[in-house]
């Protein structure tokens, strides 16, 4: 009898150092009790400390994980400030979300550069000079003051701040804007002078505004390339969809392979491509290696955006949207 009451007198102080209760005198499991004064409960940290792993808590979760990307949050009109020059200078390359856009730009939230980014420092030099790494699409230098980019910055970490874990999209749908703001007959004369000899409102662009649900991917799709094509309502006598070309890519491994396929997903980890048979292969990216060589079909709108103004863009939507 005497051991079987030392044994279960055993187990039961064992659970109680798992559960964190404590045993009193007469052997009853007891819920532990208050912190001594001036110290938090178990499991959390100091005051003013953030906890372990961010501000989502770990790997997985929402927030910044390592302490490089840490940062304390920017004042609510700066965010909201950025989050408006975002909007009209970013969106159409790097998406509503933060993780790319039509014309083909990074998703930033899984971009070593803003993760280790705190106040818009190593943002700003790339939004002034531009950037053209091997395997990226080109990104033109935009005149933006260093305050506005700086905007961007605190916008770009709110939304980090808030997504889920690993560089998955913030909570909520991004509002559509009205953009349909230009002047029609300005934007009829741009077509007519720099589209003609690739697009036609007899053919390709015959009824294109019934195939975008929204001005808004109207404007996308256009910009990018992708105004001959599209997903809509378009009516019985609507001409085809002109479906553009996808961007290929050839990654060429450290001894030589070559793999050669359609364009999947590429980011500052990774680089995806389709091949003939339809394997998807995926590579991991450090640096230059593997060299990575993309051939895009639409580099010639791309190009064409970094001249556009943003009176150009508006009014070549609003002529646009009544083709119908």
């Amino acid at each position: 009898m005497r051991n079987l009451i030392l044994a279960a007198a055993a187990a039961l102080f064992i659970t109680s150092l798992y559960s964190g209760a404590r045993v009193s005198a007469q052997g009853a499991a007891q819920p532990p009790g208050p912190p001594p004064a001036g110290q938090p409960p178990a499991g959390q940290p100091p005051a003013g400390q953030p906890p372990p792993g961010g501000q989502g808590g770990g790997r997985g979760h929402a927030g910044q994980g390592f302490p490089a990307q840490q940062r304390p949050p920017a004042p609510a009109p700066l965010i909201e400030r950025g989050n408006t020059l975002y909007g009209i200078n970013c969106r159409l390359c790097h998406g509503a979300d933060l993780r790319g856009g039509d014309m083909g730009g990074i998703n930033l939230l899984r971009s070593q550069l803003v993760l280790n980014d705190q106040d818009g420092e190593q943002i700003f030099p790339v939004v002034r000079d531009g950037r053209n790494r091997p395997g990226q699409p080109v990104m033109p230098p935009l005149p933006l003051p260093e305050a506005d980019v700086k905007a961007i910055a605190a916008y770009i970490h709110s939304v980090a701040a808030r997504m889920a874990g690993q560089g998955g999209p913030p909570p909520g749908e991004p509002v559509e804007l009205n953009i349909v703001v230009g002047d029609a007959a300005a934007g009829q004369n741009y077509v007519a002078a720099n589209c003609a000899s690739c697009h036609s409102t007899e053919g390709d662009l015959r009824g294109v505004a019934s195939r975008y649900p929204t001005p808004m991917a109207l404007q996308n799709a256009w910009v990018s390339g992708g105004a001959g094509g599209g997903r809509g309502r378009g009516g019985a006598d609507a001409a085809p969809a002109r479906v553009p070309k996808p961007a290929t890519v050839t990654v060429t491994s450290a001894d030589g392979q070559k793999f050669t396929g359609r364009l999947d997903r590429i980011d500052d980890f990774y680089v995806s491509l389709v091949q003939e048979d339809g394997v998807l292969k995926t590579f991991r990216r450090s640096g230059a290696a593997p060299a990575v060589q993309i051939t895009d079909p639409l580099e010639g709108h791309k190009k064409l955006w970094v001249k556009l103004s943003d009176k150009d863009v508006h009014d070549v939507t609003a002529y646009l949207v009544t083709l119908k």
